[in-house]
């Protein structure tokens, strides 16, 4: 199987677990049973939106769904029978430093819900702990490895948290982080896992907000040969309005193909449902058109960047 990935792709991510249990619902530690229902029926509603974008023309081809194991039930099945893309979580949930959720059988639990995409969330800043990167490093080959081995397609979300003293040579303001250092953060953050022998097939990156900074992100994960490797761009549950412009520097761009966004689709939707302010087929219908506002928006900027 060739390295990287050949089509549209937007994804709706709600595979959050820890921090959806405890943002959304208020539940530290482990659920008990009846918590980790209401849970995964939160999670359907979500998926309810999801399939509503479908049957009102968005593209089974190009939509997925990112779901978790732990909470998304039927999810997975019913994703694939929709014709829809797949993608599944495989790393522990809300820890800074990546490790595998089900440890040495990480392999066996892809095998039984064959996603399309086996997703990681990973920290890493190039000028954070060495040590740390290093075993994350070396967690991520071996599944970069595994991956490969048996023909499965690599989705890598990476965050670069800003460091203690990055952010006091901004003067402490997280925007002009943003703008000034992460950009070439990443570059360097991509660099590096590349350089152990990590990879990747589509990255999942925080929006920049100069369309520079995404054509030369999008040539960094393409380097060496990495032809077909692209990059979908995470919402990081920012306003519509910031996101918006997130997407619009990134579609035009060569190397882009899509979006894996969540809480910026659903989040709203999903508390009024909880608060008792949105019936569940309105909660549902905010979501879907959430969802396919943002096809149309990134499409919109593709299109225009074109004529």
């Amino acid at each position: 199987m060739s390295l990287g990935y050949d089509g549209k792709l937007y994804i709706l991510a709600f595979d959050h677990r820890g921090s959806f249990q405890t943002k959304m619902f208020g539940i530290e530690g482990d659920p008990t049973p009846e918590q980790t229902a209401t849970i995964a029926d939160a999670k359907h509603l979500i998926f309810e939106g999801m399939a509503k974008a479908a049957d009102r023309g968005a593209d089974p081809a190009a939509s997925g769904t990112l779901v978790d194991e732990q909470f998304g039930g039927d999810i997975p099945r019913d994703a694939k029978a929709r014709g829809l893309k797949l993608a599944m979580p495989g790393e522990e949930s809300g820890q800074n430093e990546f490790d595998f959720q089900y440890d040495d059988q990480f392999g066996e639990h892809i095998l039984t819900f064959d996603p399309d995409f086996s997703k990681v969330l990973v920290r890493l800043n190039p000028d954070g702990d060495a040590e740390m990167n290093e075993r994350q490093l070396r967690r991520l080959k071996r599944l970069s490895d595994w991956l490969k081995k048996n023909d499965r397609k690599f989705l890598f979300d990476l965050l670069v948290p800003v460091e203690p003293a990055q952010l006091e040579s901004v003067g402490g303001d997280t925007d002009r982080y943003d703008a000034e250092l992460r950009p070439d953060l990443m570059r360097r953050a991509i660099e590096q896992i590349q350089d152990a022998g990590i990879d990747v097939d589509i990255w999942k990156i925080e929006g920049v907000d100069e369309q520079a900074d995404c054509e030369m992100l999008a040539k960094v994960a393409r380097r060496d040969g990495r032809d077909g490797v692209v990059c979908v761009l995470l919402g990081r549950g920012a306003s519509d309005a910031k996101v918006d412009h997130w997407l619009r520097q990134a579609a035009p761009v060569d190397g882009f193909v899509g979006f894996a966004i969540g809480r910026s689709i659903w989040w709203d939707a999903l508390k009024g449902f909880l608060d008792g302010s949105l019936a569940r087929e309105d909660a549902s219908d905010r979501i879907a058109s959430n969802y396919l506002r943002f096809i149309e928006v990134y499409d919109g900027a593709e299109q225009g960047a074109h004529v």
